[in-house]
């Protein structure tokens, strides 16, 4: 385990590092998750072992620290994940996210360029969701108050709700950074994380789950330069569901030498 100082306050982001040659590949996990259970098995796949890999949890997630005076805007994940890279002494990562880690690892590739050389979306967030009380993930945490969320009853409704499988590691985060987190994710960024994502200048994939059907707006992504590819037998946590695929996709677009339609700069 290895960890960062990513506030003033000096706050930890702590990942998972596995040995290997350059560039780095960091894995950035969903709302609610943890970096080191949903990548552990895809990270050491025969396809894809081999290259320095950080499992790192995002602020308020997993093993890293949970501050209550943090924002959780995608910017801020965004930018206390770039101080936790920068110290870790990477740039030029292959980035691989994972839902809202795909929303923040595309903001980071925006507002840190030096740090992202390709990106690897697992059904990540493009666009602001509604929010539904009642529902599952974000679109549920955010329909709470955080005051409802954190003591009024909230966080008991989403913990039953979930299932045991999420529950396993959502309980791990705390409870402001998780409403905060879902909240602002439910905002998205300005602009919207799908705009930022057509304009940036690395090779992009986006995986999703072939049962979805097509991805919305995919037309303007691949002629953007984006590869969305359709990933079978699969839900939403696609290296679970379907590692070995997923690895093989995976492993396709980090090796891809063509360059994305839209050009590299």
């Amino acid at each position: 385990m290895r960890s960062a100082a990513v506030t003033p306050e000096g706050d930890q982001i702590r990942w998972v590092e596995l040995p290997g040659q350059e560039p780095p590949r960091v894995y950035v996990h969903g709302l609610g998750a943890t970096s080191p259970a949903y990548f552990t098995e895809v990270a050491v796949h025969p396809l894809l072992a081999g290259h320095r890999s950080l499992l790192i949890d995002l602020l308020g997630h997993g093993i890293s620290d949970r501050p209550t005076a943090f924002d959780y805007t995608l910017a801020s994940h965004a930018d206390a994940l770039a101080n936790a890279l920068t110290t870790a002494g990477v740039s030029g990562a292959e980035v691989i996210a994972h839902s809202m880690g795909g929303s923040v690892a595309i903001v980071l590739a925006a507002r840190h360029p030096r740090l992202v050389s390709r990106l690897v979306l697992i059904d990540a967030n493009l666009d602001p969701i509604p929010r539904r009380p009642g529902s599952p993930g974000s679109s549920g945490i955010a329909a709470y108050s955080e005051e409802e969320f954190v003591t009024g009853g909230g966080w008991e409704e989403v913990r039953d709700r979930v299932g045991p499988h999420w529950w396993s590691t959502m309980r791990l985060a705390g409870r402001e950074a998780l409403h905060r987190s879902a909240f602002h994710l439910t905002r998205g960024s300005d602009p919207t994380m799908r705009e930022l994502l057509l304009e940036l200048k690395i090779p992009r994939t986006f995986l999703l789950p072939e049962s979805d059907g097509p991805l919305p707006g995919s037309d303007a992504l691949t002629e953007a330069g984006v590869s969305v590819v359709p990933i079978p037998d699969c839900g939403h946590n696609i290296m679970l569901d379907n590692p070995e695929v997923f690895a093989q996709a995976t492993a396709a677009a980090l090796t891809s030498t063509a360059p994305p339609t839209g050009g590299v700069a």
